[in-house]
């Protein structure tokens, strides 16, 4: 059978034909499309902005930093004679004799230092404190009484916590916490008037910590004794605890409203206010100044706030002793105080270390702070 024609047309079995695309302009040339071009720039600008964020964000705030160490601090942010001073070890081991004491005590004369942080520890791992670990302390007591009326002994113990590896004194174990308790007993049978407790790396939000503030506190209070700790430093950025614990495991910094709950549960709470990583003065007392006015923020009124001079001038990571001196952390702690609650009458500086104190840190101290 023939196959039927059709003028002109082939046979498109149901399918549409293609249009024929009209003749090309011999002049014109399309403009070529390049995606890829687009998408590298694309990608090489975010990059750009993720690393100079960091960069303009620590520098905006060293300028803050800067900034906040400008200006006059009211002349009645002087001391309130609730100053503490850390002694080490060798105060309660028999190193230090009766001579040692009554160079202390003349020392003590004429500044603002009502409370002594005596090194009686560390505790071991499992929360015990052997009484071989402070077997002078009853004399040391006694001896400074004598020499320096109205001066309270308080026992500083501390150790390294389990909390950024396995080693260390785990908080988190009921049975290490009750153990921690009778060494505070048995350290107020000995005859200090307080204990003094700096656990670290202590991270923000730990609730066994606050859980063994509340038995301490319990314990303090019906033997009138001082419950005190050394807290870390606020964050000078919001969560900046957060970003650092992510980055490093190693979050430095305590929130402002952790660093609040601790406060509300002791009699005495100072602050590890060094060990900054500030390279110049201006910045570190800018850095004491934020950090004063964070702690006077959520620090109730019954409770001491102390703010650490840095009374050592060793050189490691993240402390400058050119920088992180006495008179400009005293100057920074004026600045804040007088800023944010200049009245406040339960406040002071607390003097880290007795070895390691220079005349001139001395110097500093009761001129800047005493005078």
């Amino acid at each position: 059978m023939d196959t039927p024609q059709h003028d002109g047309e082939t046979e498109d079995h149901g399918h549409p034909q293609p249009v024929p695309a009209p003749p090309l302009d011999p002049g014109h040339r399309p403009t070529p499309r390049r995606p890829h071009r687009r998408t590298l720039r694309r990608v090489l600008l975010a990059l750009l902005l993720v690393l100079l964020l960091p960069v303009l964000t620590l520098l905006t705030s060293e300028a803050a930093l800067r900034i906040n160490y400008t200006g006059v601090p009211d002349e009645g942010a002087r001391t309130r004679h609730r100053d503490v001073l850390w002694l080490g070890h060798a105060w309660v081991d028999g190193r230090k004799t009766d001579a040692d004491v009554a160079a202390l005590a003349r020392r003590l004369k004429g500044t603002g230092i009502r409370d002594l942080y005596v090194h009686a520890g560390p505790l071991e791992h499992d929360g015990t404190l052997p009484a071989a670990a402070y077997p002078k302390a009853h004399r040391l007591i006694s001896a400074l009484h004598r020499a320096a009326p109205g001066v309270r002994v308080q026992a500083w113990l501390g150790d390294k916590l389990a909390s950024e590896d396995r080693d260390g004194l785990h908080l988190e174990a009921p049975g290490t916490r009750a153990a921690i308790l009778v060494s505070a007993r048995r350290i107020l049978d000995a005859g200090f008037e307080g204990t003094h407790f700096d656990l670290e790396p202590l991270h923000s939000g730990d609730r066994n910590y606050l859980t063994l503030l509340d038995d301490l506190r319990t314990l303090t209070r019906a033997r009138h004794a001082q419950l005190s700790v050394a807290a870390h430093q606020i964050d000078p950025l919001p969560a900046l605890h957060t970003v650092a614990g992510a980055l490093t495991g190693h979050p430095k910094w305590w929130s402002q409203a952790y660093f609040g709950q601790v406060a509300r549960r002791v009699d005495q709470i100072a602050v590890m206010s060094y060990d900054t990583a500030q390279p110049l003065r201006s910045l570190y007392g800018g850095y004491v100044a934020q950090q004063t006015s964070l702690a006077l923020e959520v620090t109730p009124r019954s409770t001491d706030l102390l703010m650490g001079l840095p009374f050592y001038h060793e050189d490691k990571i993240g402390h400058w002793a050119s920088a992180e001196t006495v008179p400009a952390a005293v100057r920074g702690v004026r600045l804040g105080l007088s800023r944010t609650d200049a009245g406040r009458a339960r406040f002071g500086v607390a003097l880290y270390v007795d070895f390691a104190a220079t005349e001139a840190d001395w110097r500093a101290y009761r001129g800047g702070w005493c005078g």
